[in-house]
């Protein structure tokens, strides 16, 4: 117990001066770094498995509970786009695996899960319940969500500026993404124990990363049928604390060494970011008649929530983003790992 609680004061402390900082996901990626070098110095960091499945729930109802019933709706206008997006992500996810996984000495689980475009807060959690190297999983992950969100939308801009594109088409018929929130604790409470009820049943059938995502289901299941579904943001910073204190107790020095085999593969799923952004972007863009930054910044490896700011710092006013973004996250955090973890078996 002794151990449980410095473990998590020294998790939660340096979460948040990562926070402060504004370092991209700052609360998990400072209680991986505080947790694991003091795990590293003295051996003693602990986290009991509750704790994991505690992140596991928060992360599936706040994924959840961003999904609006008005998403569905306007999901029909712009269901060919997002199906092309995430058949072509899930292609790169497969192809970068197998790349990772034959160039370093990461096993294939591990390589599939690294190459997942989303979910710092979730993957490498539910990466460590497949058997994956977890600390490796979130390393990559770190690495794609500060390209996704500090290199891609100036690259996206400076392209879609180029003359390639110019005169292409850059406005659509205009829609307003409606989003509900509640300040009522009741409709939290609520939110909170339909998200513990699912995923302790996901827990209980023992379906891998089942927890998160019959938590996530239980939660999109309410928001569908009342609309009250909500947990505020702290919630969120409370799971990304509990998720990289639980991955940051299981890193030891000899893993810190085995950081460097990262450096290539990371370089490489970078490449594949790109490439596969500009050119799924220009063909849903000549196909759909999407504008070219919409079409580049629905494929960028970042967040909903980031796609809102970045969206709107260059000059991009469409809350279809937003939907294909978050619409994304649900099938890549629920899906992907699944289809990784099926390849792995029959490959076995």
């Amino acid at each position: 117990m002794h151990n449980f609680m410095i473990t998590l004061i020294i998790g939660a402390l340096i979460g948040f001066v990562f926070f402060k900082l504004k370092v991209p996901g700052g609360m998990m990626v400072g209680a991986i770094v505080g947790v694991a070098i003091f795990n590293i110095i003295t051996g003693n960091a602990y986290i009991p498995v509750e704790g994991k499945i505690t992140a596991q729930i928060i992360a599936g109802a706040f994924i959840g509970s961003g999904l609006e019933k008005s998403d569905l709706i306007r999901l029909k206008n712009i269901m060919r786009p997002t199906m092309t997006i995430l058949i072509s992500l899930l292609l790169l996810n497969i192809t970068m695996g197998f790349i990772i996984y034959y160039i370093s000495p990461l096993d294939l689980i591990t390589s599939f899960m690294c190459a997942i475009p989303g979910g710092m807060s979730d993957i490498p959690i539910i990466s460590e319940e497949l058997g994956a190297d977890s600390a490796k999983v979130a390393a990559m992950q770190f690495i794609r969500m500060v390209f996704g969100i500090g290199i891609m939308p100036t690259m996206i801009a400076k392209l879609s500026n180029a003359r390639l594109f110019k005169g292409e088409l850059e406005s659509q018929e205009s829609y307003s993404r409606k989003v509900t929130k509640s300040d009522n604790k009741k409709d939290i409470v609520f939110t909170v124990l339909v998200a513990s009820n699912f995923g302790i049943i996901g827990r209980i059938l023992d379906i891998p990363s089942g927890t998160l995502v019959f938590s996530m289901l239980g939660v999109i299941g309410l928001k569908l049928i009342t609309g009250k579904a909500y947990l505020p943001r702290w919630f969120k910073r409370l799971a990304q604390m509990l998720s990289g204190t639980y991955v940051g107790s299981g890193i030891f020095y000899s893993d810190v060494l085995e950081m460097k085999y990262l450096l290539i593969p990371a370089v490489i799923l970078i490449l594949g970011y790109v490439i596969t952004c500009i050119l799924v972007g220009t063909f849903i863009h000549k196909k759909f008649n999407m504008p070219i930054k919409d079409g580049m910044l629905a494929c960028t490896p970042a967040g909903a929530s980031d796609m809102a700011l970045i969206a709107a710092d260059i000059g991009v006013e469409s809350a279809d983003i937003i939907v294909i973004q978050v619409i994304r996250l649900v099938v890549v955090v629920s899906l992907f790992p699944q289809i990784a973890r099926l390849i792995v078996g029959i490959l076995s």
